[in-house]
């Protein structure tokens, strides 16, 4: 028996030291890079070490996309952030444990109990164990691969949801390359080639990936220190129009909110011989380090020039709010890498499909200050831009090879761009109310300032604003200016009453994005004070494009079945605008207010105001509106050989001909979506409870089925008709069906398609008009064996006059 425990014991021993032995790296053999933590490369197992120079401290840990997808839609992109985390190294016996903080739940407090008890009743999460295979000056050297040969970002998971295949990640096919380590006195970056196993990808992922089946990115692991506490955090305000950062401090004093609010912005401060009365000197004053911005060294000219001009705009805020040479746009040097947290960076990033900008940030969780602004600009949106220009002004004659003006107004819609982006890195939400006060913020979203010339010719010249506005000077000042801190709030008080005085108003994205929303004044893509005035306007630009498109909207040598592509954007010039005429419908009028401050409440659009926008958006159902020209019709050919037609086109029934419903059927879906929003219906019932002289949605349904009762004699003119009746009873079977529609939504809907049923059959002939009354029947009788609605009608793309995934809501981008 002693025998046998000798022996096992000696086994025991000799498998833990051999065990150990085998995890021990020789680090003679390593390529060693010094820096914030020592990195090391072993050429013969491609392993990525460092050295844990720093136990038990809190760091800041970020990830992020070095090389992404390449698609809109599934909006992974180059230089897209990952998660920003508090962080701290804790050694367990022969590993190394990468522990993230709580930072949600804190306690600010001197007493180190108050702080302990806080922190041991909120969960932290361990993201890798890390062994230790060396040492290095008396540091634990860890292997890598753990924190390194994983899905940080989500991407698997990401694609499952966004239904583009089943994807896991493959070990195997991932490494570090010895280029991967970068490290610099303030921070460590590693970065590894992460590969995916996917079955059945989806056809986004097929559309940009050589192989669907074997996807693979570069993804980026970095560590810094956290900012020290000389920046002084911002209280946050509803009108501040910043982003805000906010935890739980559950230190406050009874009495005191525990959620705390702090603006997001960028560390600006004073020379310490700057005086103490600076902000208010009427002068700028220099500053201790200023805000740098770095162009992506890959965009190419003129691009590289307009996104030099229009990021630089921001420096004329920055002085309006005391600072001198504060803020400023430089090339990135050669030898930088974007997503280095050292610098602030504006990437040019290429995608198969256009889509969306965005501006992203990393920021301290515990006081809201940005520590590194990345913008990513989408290479695509400005060739849409120069699309659109070419389809209203049809200018390619005589040869010409490229309209100048079109290219001028692309450039100037990408300067505005770049300065839109570059102010959410600044800490700066969007502003949609601005155009409705007149203010050509560079934070709303801007349609091009179309107009007709005295030769009745569509202008382009004047597309966009150039510089920041007002507003933009006044929430910079807000942000930035530097107070003394007996002095601060008395004078973020005053500069929220010299808003009011100048009539600045400030909505964000709830009260403008959300479908259905009443907020009137608030809208994306829309121009001009009055959006009733401005409608009529764009209505009769449209009505120009229309009148004067031919084939001079297409270069030479471009197939003629792309004139389908060039129509969208013209025949769809009022999209937007229409969606600003219908918040006047059951809209409202309103400020964000805190307590303490005049509020004159929540006030109903006028009920003038209402009828005018729904005779308004009437206008944009009617049969000639909705035709196209006759000068159009067979003028549009088939796709080539070679050709196929995209997302850019609109959608057919007929299979490579042109269908000339296919426009009014568009048309005719964009209004009515949004006059059957049920948020809105039972927004309008609510209102008219109050004040009965305000129209309910019933009164709505009644103008719309009057609409549907016409009958045209011409063919083309009834055929429209036709598939508008087809819509309209979809989006009414729709309002029923859905569980969002309120009681009394539904109850209104069910009477106005009862009535247009019997309407139907009584003032319309022809065949399509009763088969759609037989199908209002069978709906209110509930026959499910009877024609389901039409799959829903989609229009091309249009936002951000571009469109796709908006990947401002993957990973928190902004």
């Amino acid at each position: 028996m002693l025998r046998r425990w000798f022996g096992l014991g000696l086994f025991c021993c000799l498998w833990v030291f051999s065990a150990t032995a085998f995890a021990k790296v020789e680090l003679a053999n390593a390529q060693r890079h010094d820096g914030y933590f020592p990195l090391f490369y072993m050429p013969e197992s491609g392993q990525a070490l460092m050295a844990v120079t720093k136990l038990d401290e809190a760091l800041l840990y970020q990830t992020a996309l070095v090389s992404g997808v390449g698609s809109n839609d599934i909006g992974l992109d180059r230089g897209q952030l990952g998660y920003t985390r508090v962080v701290r190294f804790r050694r367990a016996g022969n590993k190394i444990l990468l522990i993230q903080d709580n930072t949600d739940y804190q306690a600010r407090s001197t007493d180190p109990l108050e702080v302990k008890a806080v922190t041991e009743a909120f969960a932290t999460s361990v993201l890798a164990s890390l062994e230790i295979v060396a040492e290095d000056e008396g540091a634990p050297v860890v292997d890598l691969g753990p924190l390194l040969y994983s899905d940080s970002h989500g991407i698997a998971a990401h694609l499952a949801a966004i239904e583009q295949g089943s994807f896991s990640f493959n070990k195997g096919r991932s490494a570090v390359f010895p280029e991967h380590l970068l490290n610099f006195p303030e921070n460590s970056i590693v970065q590894v080639l992460l590969s995916f196993n996917g079955s059945k990808p989806g056809e986004w992922v097929r559309q940009v990936t050589p192989t669907p089946e074997r996807l693979s990115v570069t993804y980026l692991h970095q560590f810094t220190d956290l900012p020290d506490d000389q920046f002084t955090p911002r209280t946050f305000h509803t009108r501040s129009g910043y982003f805000g950062a906010s935890f739980r401090d559950y230190a406050v004093p009874l009495g005191e909110d525990l959620e705390i609010y702090y603006l997001s912005r960028h560390r600006l401060q004073y020379r310490d011989d700057v005086p103490a009365d600076a902000a208010t000197s009427g002068r700028a004053w220099p500053v201790k380090e200023p805000i740098v911005y770095y162009l992506d060294p890959g965009t190419p000219e003129p691009v590289r020039s307009a996104l030099l001009e229009g990021a630089s705009w921001w420096a004329d805020a920055f002085e309006a709010a005391g600072f001198a040479d504060a803020y400023r746009v430089e090339m990135l040097p050669a030898d930088a890498h974007p997503l280095d947290i050292r610098y602030n960076v504006i990437q040019w990033v290429h995608r198969a499909t256009r889509g969306w900008s965005y501006g992203s940030s990393i920021r301290d969780p515990r006081t809201g200050e940005i520590i590194k602004g990345h913008v990513t600009l989408g290479s695509l949106r400005v060739r849409q831009d120069m699309l659109i220009a070419e389809a209203l002004t049809a200018p390619f004659k005589d040869g010409l090879a490229i309209s100048e003006p079109a290219k001028q107004m692309a450039l100037a819609r990408l300067r505005q761009l770049a300065a839109h982006e570059v102010g959410h890195t600044l800490g700066l939400a969007h502003n949609f109310a601005a155009s409705s006060v007149g203010d050509a913020s560079v934070m709303d979203y801007p349609h091009p300032n179309l107009y007709l010339d005295d030769d009745g010719n569509v202008g382009i010249d004047q597309a966009y604003q150039v510089g920041v506005s007002p507003w933009d000077r006044w929430i910079i000042r807000y942000g930035y200016a530097q107070f003394p801190a007996a002095q601060e709030q008395q004078a973020l008080q005053d500069l929220l009453q010299q808003a009011d005085r100048q009539g600045f108003l400030y909505a964000s994205d709830p009260d403008a994005r959300v479908p259905g929303s009443a907020y009137a004044q608030a809208h994306l893509w829309d121009n001009g004070n009055d959006p009733l005035q401005r409608f009529d306007e764009l209505l009769a630009i449209r009505a120009q494009g229309l009148a004067g498109f031919n084939d001079n909207v297409l270069p030479e040598g471009r197939p003629l079945f792309e004139l389908e592509q060039r129509l969208v954007p013209v025949y769809l010039l009022h999209r937007f605008q229409l969606e600003a005429v219908a918040k006047q419908l059951g809209g409202v009028l309103f400020d964000h207010r805190v307590r303490g401050e005049r509020f004159d409440g929540v006030k109903a659009v006028a009920r003038q105001r209402q009828h005018a926008a729904m005779q308004a958006l009437l206008k944009a159902l009617e049969t000639e509106f909705l035709r196209l020209p006759d000068a159009l019709l067979n003028r549009i050919p088939p796709p080539a050989e070679g050709y196929a037609r995209g997302r850019e086109y609109f959608q057919h029934f007929s299979a490579n001909e042109f269908d000339h419903l296919a426009p009014a059927r568009v048309g005719g879906a964009l209004v009515l979506k949004e006059l059957l929003q049920p948020a809105r219906a039972a927004h309008m019932n609510d209102q008219h409870l109050l004040d009965d002289e305000l129209p309910d949605f019933a009164w709505v349904l009644k103008q719309l089925n009057q609409r549907v009762y016409q009958s045209e004699r011409n063919a083309y003119a009834e055929a429209i008709n036709d598939n508008l009746r087809w819509t309209y009873v979809d989006h009414l079977e729709q309002l029923l069906k859905s569980t969002t529609t309120a009681p009394r939504v539904r109850a209104q809907v069910y009477a106005a398609l009862d009535d247009m049923g019997h309407n139907l059959m009584a003032k319309v002939r022809g065949q399509q008009a009763q088969f759609v009354a037989r199908r209002i029947e069978a709906i209110l009788q509930n026959h499910a064996d009877y024609p389901l609605p039409s799959a829903p009608v989609k229009a091309p793309p249009g936002s951000p006059i571009g469109q796709g995934f908006h990947t401002e809501s993957f990973l928190g981008a902004h």
